[in-house]
């Protein structure tokens, strides 16, 4: 979406804090033991302590409160008996309505004690978020970003997933224009002042080829390298990006 009013940009802020909190809260909770679905409870309880909903279960009938991928797991993995385990590479994904207004925002946690390679993948995810960034401004072609988000990851040894991408986001949780990680030739809308999207990288430690899982909805890494993710939903200036979702 574009914002057209203050009332639309203070109702965005609104549930891209609650976005943030709930991140915050449910990081904050990883910790070898505990199962994904208890994690899941955590994040849907600070939810409805803030009036917001989860929108992936209202949008797409998705089973869980929060997307909670782990290890080789990119994306989308549904909260289950799945207990944390040491060393484990927690992806934790959440899109958030309050409003009529939706936000988006992903953090990759690594737990102790550390893989070195888990938490350099999970840092170059962030990095490649910043560099991202940096290139999201109004009258830059969409393609600017991803071109920058994949040297960065290039840069650092790894890969980006290709078909995943980010996305435009506010009345709902995915609308144009699409956001691709690497320099996509397809990609040259220009980025327009108000424009609200997410930046995602979403990366892999081997080739970032990747399959849909048998229950449907976990995206994994076909070579069973480790993958990482991290997003934030920003509002498009002519200067710097505004973060709705950073904490």
């Amino acid at each position: 979406m574009s914002i057209r009013s203050n009332l639309e940009f203070e109702r965005l802020r609104a549930i891209g804090a609650i976005v943030a909190l709930t991140l915050k809260t449910v990081g904050a909770a990883v910790r070898a033991g505990i199962t994904t679905a208890e994690l899941d409870d955590v994040g849907a309880e600070v939810l409805k302590r803030n009036g917001a909903r989860s929108s992936p279960p209202l949008v797409y009938g998705f089973p869980g409160a929060l997307c909670i991928s782990v290890n080789d797991e990119a994306i989308h993995g549904i909260p289950g008996d799945r207990a944390v385990q040491p060393g484990d590479l927690v992806k934790l994904d959440l899109v958030a309505e309050k409003d009529g207004f939706h936000a988006d925002a992903a953090v990759t946690v690594s737990v102790a004690p550390h893989s070195e390679k888990g938490r350099e993948l999970a840092q170059c995810a962030e990095r490649a978020f910043r560099q991202g960034l940096g290139s999201a401004r109004a009258g830059n072609r969409v393609y600017e970003i991803g071109k920058a988000v994949e040297r960065e990851v290039r840069r650092s040894g790894f890969s980006v997933l290709r078909n995943l991408c980010g996305h435009g986001v506010g009345r709902t949780i995915h609308e144009e224009p699409n956001v691709p990680n690497f320099a996509d030739p397809a990609a040259r809308e220009r980025l327009t002042e108000g424009l609200v999207i997410t930046i995602e990288p979403i990366i892999a430690a081997g080739s970032g080829s990747n399959r849909l899982a048998k229950d449907g909805w976990t995206i994994r890494t076909s070579d069973g390298s480790l993958a990482a993710h991290y997003e934030h939903t920003v509002v498009i200036t002519k200067g710097r990006p505004v973060l709705l979702t950073a904490a």
